[in-house]
């Protein structure tokens, strides 16, 4: 598409849309939400889902329910979840035995539903519902995406297979999220988000008390998006990492180096972990799970010299933009170096929004950040992942989101380098290049 032009008219169906193909396009949309709000089908879709949440909501409702929820995933307050990353990557490990197959994938749901369950509920859900969680977002996810693109609704009330299964799952979701704040209610307050929410809806503090309902959407909305795309960006790392072995074989020596011995990381670490960010950094932008995106003009506007009409579809991917050879030289290669220190340049940087920009930026983009450093490094310091024989790389299959959604490799116990073995990191190397 970027061939054709930075702005793009397609079709889809009887219904137009415009496709931006530039970055410094792509953030004149994102940073006016006021005239390019969220909307189109997607969203339309998620609303029904989530209802009026975070990523749903329309602009003039954004700004109270971001303040609400910001606290809990502010920078200085991510470190307080290392620990709880760091276990849960080390009961990945544990049950992960060597020279057998292991279900990357699923255990990477697994890992993030854990994760995401104790931010938001402490530990409300019991493995057995944890598992039952992740089970249910996986074919939620799904069900979701047919719904999107192919917009019939009388299809989706026939009693098939997958409608029921679509429906059982979206039924328990919102069951086990209520009986979580049923619970609560009963018992003592927590310091986590849904202790916040139940502030609000007491009215506690100076912000405008929320409702039961929007307590319940706003906990539906963290879940959803707080489990599949991070679970999918650390198999696609796995994978990307057992392809490209001087890639893994440089995060395997800074892992050596910081955490010897296979030692927990802890918040202290992650100035140190610069490869290992940088290869997440760079899985983002070879396979970020979030593909496709829509807006929605409020207004008639202009856009790269095109007149728009109100209500029009105005489309963005990440994927299309961080393959783009004019931003990112050889986009199809793998190259965690693309992103050290002093490398990437303004550009190379306003290019990568695997989690969007603006004021609708994902609430939590430190917060994931931080989640799959540490988890990659608490995994890959103490297994090694190996594509099984006869492995042959496929075309990634769209879905609400982009990955690898039933990855099987097989595993190896890593050795590690002796104690006081030669650092492998050069001077400046542990400034973090926050992107």
């Amino acid at each position: 598409m970027p061939a054709h032009g930075d702005l793009v008219e397609i079709r889809l169906g009887p219904q137009r849309a415009w496709m931006v193909c530039h970055p410094e396009l792509t953030h004149e949309v994102l940073m006016d939400p006021h005239t390019f709000d969220k909307g189109g089908p997607l969203y339309d879709r998620l609303g029904k889902l989530m209802g009026d949440g975070l990523v749903t909501c329309r602009q003039p409702a954004h700004r109270n329910k971001r303040r609400l929820l910001q606290p809990g995933f502010h920078p200085s307050y991510v470190a307080h979840y290392t620990d709880l990353v760091a276990e849960e990557a080390e009961a990945v490990c544990r049950a992960w035995p060597a020279g057998r197959t292991v279900p990357v994938t699923e255990a990477m749901m697994t890992l993030t539903t854990r994760v995401i369950s104790r931010v938001l509920l402490s530990d409300a859900l019991d493995d057995t519902t944890a598992n039952e969680v992740r089970d249910c977002l996986t074919d939620i996810v799904r069900g979701l995406f047919v719904r999107t693109v192919v917009p019939i609704d009388a299809l989706f009330r026939l009693p098939t297979p997958a409608n029921r299964r679509y429906r059982h799952a979206l039924s328990r979701l919102h069951a086990i999220i209520d009986t979580a704040i049923a619970q609560r209610r009963r018992g003592a307050d927590r310091d986590d988000v849904l202790g916040t929410l139940l502030a609000a809806a007491r009215g506690d503090g100076a912000a405008a008390a929320i409702t039961d309902q929007e307590v319940h959407d706003h906990l539906i909305t963290l879940l959803l998006t707080g489990v599949e795309a991070p679970a999918l960006c650390l198999a696609d790392a796995f994978s990307l990492l057992a392809r490209h072995p001087e890639a893994e074989r440089r995060l395997h020596a800074e892992l050596d180096a910081v955490l010897p011995r296979g030692r927990r990381p802890g918040p202290e670490d992650l100035p140190h972990l610069v490869h290992t960010r940088c290869v997440v950094l760079e899985t983002l932008r070879h396979s970020s799970p979030g593909w496709l995106f829509t807006r929605v003009a409020t207004r008639e506007t202009e856009l790269a010299g095109c007149r728009l009409p109100e209500g029009a579809t105005v489309l963005y991917s990440p994927y299309l933009l961080h393959h783009d050879s004019s931003s990112f030289p050889d986009p199809g290669r793998f190259d965690p170096d693309r992103w050290l220190p002093g490398k990437p340049t303004a550009e190379q940087r306003r290019a990568l929004m695997p989690f969007s920009a603006g004021n609708r930026k994902c609430l939590g983009d430190e917060f994931a950040m931080v989640e799959a450093t540490l988890a990659l490094a608490t995994i890959a310091g103490r297994r090694r992942l190996r594509h099984l024989p006869g492995y042959v790389e496929r075309a990634p299959r769209p879905a609400i989101t982009l990955g690898p959604r039933s990855l099987v490799m097989a595993c190896e116990t890593r050795s590690h380098m002796p104690s006081g073995a030669p650092d492998s990191r050069t001077a400046g190397d542990h400034v973090v290049d926050h992107t």
